[in-house]
């Protein structure tokens, strides 16, 4: 496939990136309303609206930031509320709506795989075929980058939260403090390189997944 321009780049990823963004949280506050809170159900975030779900650092300035560096593209929409105390078992019931997050992503990574596989069957009609390749590809990218990120056990994170689930009550509150610091190492690893390089092995074999599901090399 041809070399893209910075524009055209921007165009292929445009919709990948806010579908994983948005159905990312919408799965949150699904698995919530299915165990028993309705508090994002409520406040209408339970949408595939994103304009409900867009945090104007997380969606837009960070992503396109990150993009335009050559860096790991990655940003994130408004949390989802979910009020512990309406769910039937807390604990475990914080660890499926933290688990429902990177597990909408990973259904996505295989469905723009799938887009790209019907990309392949119709390569006679490049004007069509030529898009969705290139969209399937973005698509399986930053599912994958945001699955396996979302999956690291630093609060305020989805694998932090899960973590924290598991973890006995004592320690919990201990872990529960290094929340407010969550951001500044996230971006220190970022800046550091080791965040690629800790992600790195995960998101290729989530990609090579999403590929291998739908029949591709």
């Amino acid at each position: 496939m041809e070399q893209l321009s910075d524009i055209q780049r921007l165009a292929i990823w445009v919709l990948p990136v806010l579908f994983a963004i948005t159905v990312h949280e919408v799965a949150h506050g699904w698995m919530a309303r299915r165990l028993g809170d309705n508090t994002a159900y409520m406040l209408g975030r339970i949408t595939l609206n994103p304009l409900k779900h867009i945090d104007i650092i997380g969606t837009l300035i960070v992503p396109l930031a990150m993009f335009f560096l050559g860096g790991l593209l990655f940003g994130w929409a408004k949390p989802v509320p979910v009020s512990w105390k309406n769910l039937k078992n807390p604990r475990r019931d914080m660890a499926l709506v933290a688990a429902a997050g990177p597990g909408a992503n990973l259904v996505m990574a295989v469905l723009w795989a799938v887009v790209m596989r019907i990309g392949f069957e119709l390569q006679e009609f490049p004007w069509f075929s030529i898009p969705m390749l290139y969209m399937g590809m973005a698509g399986i990218t930053i599912n994958a980058i945001l699955m396996i990120l979302n999956l690291m056990p630093i609060l305020p994170l989805d694998g932090g939260r899960i973590l924290s689930s598991l973890l006995p009550p004592r320690l919990e509150m201990r872990f529960a403090r290094m929340e407010p610091y969550g951001l500044i190492i996230l971006l220190v690893l970022i800046f550091t390189g080791i965040l690629g390089a800790v992600l790195g092995p995960g998101i290729r074999l989530v990609g090579q997944l999403a590929y291998a599901l739908v029949g591709l090399s």
